[in-house]
C-alpha cells in the first residue's frame, strides 16, 4: 500500500520549508467529509438562535486560546509582520461574534406573515408565511492573503455557520500549520456545543483535483472563494455544469480606481501623493482593495501628486509576498508595464536582494493608450500602480464606463469638487461594490453597512458581498407555508411568534 501523498508549510521570508509535514486528503477524505456534513444539515440548521450563536462565539474563544502557537506559525508561513497577523486575529473573532449578534436577532429569517382572509371577494386568501432557511453544506477556500480573515473561520465559514450550513473548508496550501490549528479550535468549539461532527471538516493537499472534487460534490449546495480571477471562474465552471448547478460566491479581481478630482489636487497634491504610497505600500500590496489605478486631469496638479508620491516610493522599503508564486507573479506584472510602449516608469521603490521581495512600483500612461489595450486594466496583485492622465472630467468617466467591474472606486475631492462628483457618481454606482471619499480603499471594515463586493470580475455575484452581516444572505433561500396548522409551523412563523424575533405582518415590521 502506498504512503499517503504529504506536503510542507514554507517560509517565504527565509525560503525554507517548514515542519510538520502535512497529510493531503484522499477522495475518501472527500467523500467522508461531504457525507458528514449533509447528515449534519438539518440538525444543525434547526439549532436553536441561542445555540447557534454560542457556537460562533466558541469558536472565536477556542482561536484566542490558541495564543501565540497561532500567531508565530501565520507569522512564519506568510512573512506578515506579528502585528498584522494579531489584528487579523482580532478580526477573525470579531467577526465571529459579530454573527452571533445576527443569529440571535433574527431579521435574517426576514419572517414574514400574511393571514388568511376567508372572506376576501371575489377569492379568499390562504395564510402564507415565509421564512429563510440555509442552503446546505457550502465549500470555503481559504485565501493567500488573509491567513486567518478569509481563510479557516473566516467571513465566509463565518457566515455560513451562521446561516444554518455545515462547511467544508479547502485548506489554502500557502498556510497549512495556520489552518490546521484554526481547525482544532472549530472542532473543538463543534464537540463542546454538542453540535453533530459533519458541522465542519477541513481538507487539506496541495493537488488541483481536491478543489474541483469538492464542488463537483451533489451534496454542496454553495461555494465561498477569495482568490485569483482563473481560479474563481474554473470552480463556477464546474458548479454550472454540474446536474445540479449551484452558486460560486468568488471574490477575484480588482483594481480599484482613486479618481483625483481638481480642487483637491490644487489644494493637496503633496499630502494626497504620499498617502497614496502608504496605502498602496501598506502589506507589500497584497490587498484585494489596493488602489492599483489612479486617474487625473493633466495639469500642474497632477505632476506635483506624481512628483510627491514618486519621493515617498522611492523611499518605500520592499516586503515579503506571501508565497515564490506570487512574488514571480507580480515581478512578471510588473515587467509587462515597464516594457509597454505608452507605460512610462515613474518611480520604484528599494531593491533588496532577499528573497521573494516586492519591490514597489508606480507608472503612467494616457487614457487613449489605457482604453486600447485591456492588458493594461489587468491586476498586478501587490504594490504597483497605473496613473492615467485624462484631458478632462468627461474623458474620466468615459473611461471608468468601460471599465471592468470594481470592489471599489476612490474620489479624492474638496468642497468644491461637489459638482464634478456629482456628474461622476451614476457611472461609479453602475461599476464598484464602494465608494468612497476622501479615503484609501485598503482596510475593510467589519460591519452591518458593509459591501465587499462588485460587478464581474471583481466577483461572479454582484449582488451580495463577503464582509459584513449582510454576508449571511449568500447561504439561505426562502421558503412559503401556506395553510400550515400552527403546530406544524417553524417557531419564528408561530402565531405566538415563541422566539421573539422581528416579523413582517400584513406587510408592516412588528
Amino acid at each position: 500500500m502506498n504512503a499517503p501523498a504529504t506536503f510542507h508549510g514554507f517560509n517565504p521570508t527565509t525560503n525554507e520549508t517548514l515542519e510538520p509535514a502535512f497529510v493531503c486528503a484522499t477522495p475518501a477524505d472527500l467523500e467522508q467529509a461531504c457525507a458528514a456534513a449533509e447528515a449534519a444539515f438539518d440538525l444543525y440548521r434547526e439549532t436553536s438562535l441561542d445555540q447557534r450563536a454560542a457556537f460562533l462565539e466558541a469558536i472565536a474563544a477556542q482561536i484566542m486560546a490558541l495564543g501565540d502557537t497561532l500567531i508565530e506559525r501565520a507569522v512564519a508561513e506568510t512573512g506578515l509582520p506579528r502585528g498584522r497577523i494579531e489584528g487579523e486575529r482580532g478580526r477573525t473573532v470579531g467577526q465571529l461574534r459579530l454573527f452571533a449578534s445576527v443569529v440571535r436577532d433574527g431579521y435574517w429569517l426576514d419572517a414574514r406573515v400574511d393571514q388568511a382572509q376567508p372572506e376576501r371577494k371575489p377569492m379568499p386568501r390562504s395564510d402564507l408565511r415565509l421564512r429563510n432557511i440555509a442552503l446546505g453544506p457550502v465549500a470555503v477556500f481559504g485565501a493567500s492573503n488573509f491567513p486567518l480573515a478569509f481563510s479557516v473561520a473566516g467571513g465566509d465559514t463565518a457566515s455560513a455557520l451562521a446561516a444554518g450550513c455545515p462547511v467544508v473548508v479547502k485548506a489554502h496550501s500557502a498556510h497549512p500549520g495556520t489552518s490546521k490549528l484554526v481547525a482544532d479550535a472549530i472542532s473543538t468549539a463543534v464537540a463542546e456545543c454538542g453540535l453533530p461532527a459533519g458541522v465542519f471538516a477541513l481538507l487539506m493537499g496541495n493537488e488541483r483535483w481536491l478543489g474541483g472534487g469538492l464542488v463537483a460534490d451533489a451534496r454542496i449546495k454553495a461555494v465561498g472563494f477569495t482568490g485569483s480571477i482563473g481560479g474563481g471562474l474554473a470552480l463556477v465552471k464546474i458548479a454550472q455544469a454540474r446536474p445540479e448547478p449551484i452558486p460560486v460566491y468568488a471574490e477575484m479581481s480588482s483594481i480599484n480606481p482613486v479618481i483625483l478630482l481638481p480642487h483637491a489636487l490644487a489644494n493637496r497634491a503633496d499630502q494626497l501623493g504620499t498617502a497614496f504610497v502608504g496605502s498602496l505600500t501598506m502589506g507589500a500590496g497584497q490587498f484585494c482593495t489596493n488602489p492599483g489605478l489612479v486617474l487625473a486631469q493633466e495639469g500642474p496638479g497632477l505632476e506635483a501628486f506624481l512628483k510627491a508620491a514618486s519621493d515617498a516610493l522611492e523611499a518605500a522599503p520592499s516586503s515579503t509576498m506571501l508565497t515564490p508564486g506570487i512574488a514571480t507573479a507580480y515581478a512578471e506584472g510588473v515587467s509587462h508595464l515597464a516594457q509597454h510602449s505608452a507605460v512610462q516608469s515613474v518611480a520604484r521603490g528599494a531593491v533588496d536582494p532577499a528573497p521573494n521581495r516586492c519591490q514597489p512600483a508606480l507608472f503612467v500612461t494616457d487614457a487613449d493608450s489605457f482604453l486600447s489595450d485591456e492588458t493594461l486594466g489587468h491586476e498586478v496583485f501587490g504594490a504597483s500602480s497605473l496613473v492615467i492622465r485624462c484631458k478632462d472630467l468627461a474623458s474620466i468617466r468615459a473611461l471608468i464606463s468601460k471599465m471592468q467591474g470594481q470592489l471599489t472606486i476612490t474620489l479624492q475631492m474638496d468642497d468644491a469638487d461637489t459638482e464634478d462628483a456629482r456628474f461622476l457618481l451614476p457611472t461609479l454606482e453602475r461599476k464598484a461594490g464602494r465608494l468612497l471619499v476622501n479615503g484609501w480603499p485598503t482596510g475593510v471594515e467589519v460591519c452591518h453597512a458593509m459591501v465587499h463586493g462588485g460587478p464581474f470580475p471583481a466577483t461572479s455575484d454582484s449582488r451580495t458581498t463577503s464582509v459584513g452581516t449582510l454576508a449571511i444572505r449568500r447561504f439561505l433561500r426562502p421558503v412559503c407555508y401556506q395553510d400550515l396548522p400552527d403546530a406544524l409551523l417553524p417557531a419564528a412563523l408561530q402565531s405566538t411568534n415563541p422566539l421573539g424575533v422581528p416579523r413582517m405582518v400584513e406587510g408592516k415590521i412588528v
